[in-house]
């Protein structure tokens, strides 16, 4: 079975066959005036998923993803904070990016922002002029939507119907109610480029056709973002595009469901979500990762904690089982290969993909004596969906021993339930360990405590098991009161 992919722009399934040798992408970006949400990540999650499969299928990917980085949303935030828009574009750009890395987002090939492309722009806007697409109205630049003949097509909205909505804001000077910006006159105090209608900035539509054209060519593969951005941002940019090339636009529109919260769709205009950098706090990114890919991308999700706390039971279920062998043996064809593809290759069906996974674990579980090539098998499609080691072999072999040795001398002296109850807060942060650098501070901490109570009951003998636990591992115990205690590591 071949790719196939929803086209939103036919409504049905399509085999995947690319324009060129390597395949071109272009990737709504985010508008910079805030931190990105779980919902925003979701759409780069989606795409990410495409690259990893068309990059197992044999092809080359080049994809581009857009930063508009100047828009009336970024110019209040400057004037909300009295600090420089360029200030907030970049360190909400950096924070992107940093969650991409954690999540295993594979960063894009490059990521054009539309103040490095106004000329660009500009050169796109001048050319709608001339055609007769576009005019200008006291220093704005307007696109004439009645003038193009299939506006609506990708959105199924008709002239007729956008009509019945369509209102002038006092502030435009448009001819038609339908109407919309590509180009638009500053006010005193705002950024501002010099063009052919006198000081202004580009429009948040044309900056997407202007980028994605210089960078992919007129006609490229595919175009993904949110199903928000559908109408109008979507059907402005074909419009745009096609009105001033006379080309096809993308080929592909692939869409992505919204992440909803008590069944409204996030947004930062609302104040209406769950900041992926506070989610990483206490989930970690394989978790967050199996969460969003547990719904297949074209359908919206409802977010809880709680639905996060059930992926991280299932999540710990795939950690244990591959944990549970000491070697895996490379494979040459993983099993359950043909139903995974079959998957994949039905519009990136994940939840299916996860099936088979899960599936496997399960017989792997059933197994009193489970084939080594069922766990290699589940790390090989993981990987393929973006999931990465969590957790190396060594760190935790040694985790589990520094735990059992505990344990064991906690229950001959009948203080298990002083270990269960240290534990347990430990585990509850577990999933979160990426390193031994992450787990040493938590568990020798866990220990501390442990020890500290210990003392507290004068329980001496087995204060002092502890400390020579930790001693054995080169972790030296300071004692800073009968209630508080650090460490350090002996540096041979």
């Amino acid at each position: 079975m071949a790719l196939k992919l929803y086209n939103t722009l036919t409504r049905i399934l399509e085999e995947f066959v690319p324009l060129r040798e390597t395949v071109g992408i272009y990737t709504c970006g985010l508008t910079v005036q805030g931190h990105p949400h779980i919902g925003h990540m979701r759409s780069f999650m989606s795409r990410d998923v495409l690259v990893r499969w068309l990059e197992y299928l044999g092809h080359a990917v080049n994809v581009f993803e857009n930063f508009t980085d100047i828009d009336d949303k970024i110019i209040e935030k400057q004037k909300e904070y009295n600090i420089d828009w360029r200030r907030i574009a970049d360190d909400n750009i950096t924070k992107y990016l940093w969650a991409c890395d954690r999540l295993n987002i594979r960063r894009a090939t490059f990521y054009p922002r539309a103040t490095q492309h106004i000329e660009e722009i500009i050169a796109l806007v001048e050319k709608l002029v001339e055609k007769g697409y576009a005019y200008e109205k006291q220093g704005d630049v307007y696109f004439r939507v009645r003038r193009f003949k299939n506006y609506g097509r990708l959105s199924r909205k008709s002239i007729d119907e956008l009509i019945v909505g369509a209102r002038i804001d006092p502030s435009e000077r448009k001819d038609d109610p339908l109407d919309f910006a590509l180009w638009k006159k500053s006010k005193p105090g705002e950024p501002c480029w010099l063009s052919p209608w006198g000081k202004g900035r580009p429009g948040w539509h044309i900056e997407c056709s202007a980028m994605s054209m210089l960078h992919l060519g007129t006609t490229f593969d595919i175009h993904t973002g949110g199903e928000d951005l559908v109408f109008p941002h979507h059907e402005n940019e074909i419009a745009q595009s096609v009105a001033a090339t006379g080309d096809a636009f993308a080929r592909y529109w692939l869409h992505t469901g919204w992440v909803t919260l008590t069944g409204e769709k996030m947004s930062k205009s609302t104040g209406h979500f769950y900041l992926i950098e506070d989610l990483l706090k206490d989930y970690a990114p394989n978790i967050i990762r199996l969460y969003l890919i547990r719904t297949h991308y074209r359908s919206q999700i409802d977010f809880s904690t709680d639905r996060l706390d059930e992926t991280r039971s299932a999540y710990l279920r795939i950690q244990t089982f591959i944990h549970g062998f000491k070697e895996l043996p490379v494979v040459a064809k993983p099993l359950y290969l043909e139903e995974f593809t079959e998957a994949m290759n039905d519009d990136l069906n994940t939840s299916r993909a996860l099936a088979v996974i899960f599936n496997l674990i399960n017989k792997g579980y059933e197994d009193k004596d489970p084939d080594p090539a069922i766990a290699s098998s589940v790390k090989f499609y993981l990987a393929i969906l973006g999931f990465t080691d969590d957790l190396p072999k060594e760190p935790f072999d040694e985790l589990m021993t520094i735990f059992k040795d505990v344990r064991c001398k906690l229950e001959e002296s009948n203080r298990k339930d002083l270990f269960d109850t240290a534990a347990a807060s430990f585990f509850r942060r577990f999933d979160t360990v990426r390193s031994l650098d992450d787990i040493f501070p938590s568990l020798v901490h866990t220990l501390l405590a442990m020890r500290n109570q210990l003392r507290k009951d004068k329980d001496y003998a087995l204060a002092d098991f502890i400390r020579q636990a930790l001693g054995a591992r080169k972790i030296q115990v300071l004692d800073k009161d009968a209630a508080v205690s650090d460490y350090r590591l002996e540096v041979t």
